[in-house]
């Protein structure tokens, strides 16, 4: 069954986990249109953690012919994949005493913060993700459009750095922006990137007269290139610091683009009712130390590789010393 997961929400009884859903969904743009597929095993029709798919690599050719003539022979060209669903999430500990003594409920404020950080978990891996590098992680966008005809990087950096530089290259760079979004199939769902990218691109969009505004599913604005939303990855914590999910190195960024649909890129998980589960302590057990959990069983595949693409190489920052 192919549900979003406002759809989910809809068939669930618990109220906490109606709640977690709405918190998952108002932290991430992605999240609100994001579909998840069933990953389900051939042979039973039961649930699995293996997702089987065939993805487009070349579409075919249809061309014109002579009376006499045959036509030229030309498939398309496909692949056989799988992606594997992953768990991730986390846990939290609340003591009975400070549940039944504070203000606020502790254990609703843990629940809260641990499905905001479950999101960020969600947000890094859309993009970073690499199961080869780390088994836990759902491959990424990074890894998924490397190679393909959507990725484009141009021989020389486009530099966006200062206002000076945005208003004299502003419109070369929508040239090549226009170029590469002219690549993919159909008008992409959004275009991802970091927090100084998008300001620079709400710049160079509002110089060239192609800047409006929306709103998303809860009321809170999102900036539009051409009807085209864009969103700010964030910062992701890795238990250390916050670093920019999406990455630059030496004054360079990317913009990823992308299709949300089962065409494009979509979600999977077991089944699209059990994608996000919280586990609430019970008070009225033993012990003084209560756990919570919150966990998410999920992962994306990108069916048609022109339904998703990143532009590399702009310059949006001096290069440090």
């Amino acid at each position: 069954m192919v549900l979003t997961l406002e759809q989910a929400k809809v068939g669930m009884a618990d109220k906490v986990d109606q709640a977690v859903i709405d918190i998952f969904r108002r932290e991430s743009f992605i999240l609100q249109s994001l579909t998840f597929d069933d990953a389900v095993s051939p042979g039973t029709g039961g649930s699995t953690m293996t997702y089987g798919y065939t993805q487009l690599l070349t579409p075919s050719l249809a061309a014109g012919r002579k009376l006499n003539q045959e036509y030229t022979p030309g498939e398309a060209i496909k692949e056989k994949k799988t992606a594997e669903v992953k768990i991730f999430g986390g846990s939290f500990e609340v003591d009975r005493v400070l549940e039944d003594t504070a203000a606020r409920s502790e254990i609703n404020f843990q629940l809260e913060e641990k499905s905001k950080a479950t999101v960020n978990k969600f947000h890094n891996d859309f993009i970073n993700g690499d199961s080869t590098v780390k088994d836990t992680d759902f491959d990424g966008l990074d890894k998924l459009v490397t190679g393909t005809e959507t990725e484009f990087t141009p021989a020389a950096a486009v530099d966006l750095s200062t206002p000076e530089k945005i208003k004299a290259n502003a419109s070369a760079f929508r040239l090549l922006l226009d170029k590469w979004l002219a690549k993919l199939e159909g008008k992409p769902t959004m275009l991802l990137m970091n927090e100084t990218m998008l300001a620079v691109m709400n710049s160079v969009a509002a110089e060239l007269g192609f800047y409006t505004r929306s709103k998303d599913a809860f009321g809170q604005d999102v900036d539009n290139y051409k009807g085209i939303p864009m969103v700010d990855m964030g910062k992701y914590y890795n238990g250390t610091k916050s670093v920019d999910i999406i990455a630059t190195l030496n004054g360079e960024t990317s913009i990823y683009a992308v299709t949300l649909a089962m065409d494009g890129v979509h979600g999977i998980s077991p089944t699209g009712n059990k994608v996000i589960k919280t586990y609430l302590p019970d008070l009225k057990a033993p012990g003084a130390v209560k756990k919570g959990e919150v966990e998410m069983l999920g992962g994306i595949v990108l069916k048609k590789t022109s339904k998703a693409g990143a532009f590399r190489k702009i310059k949006i920052e001096e290069a440090s010393a």
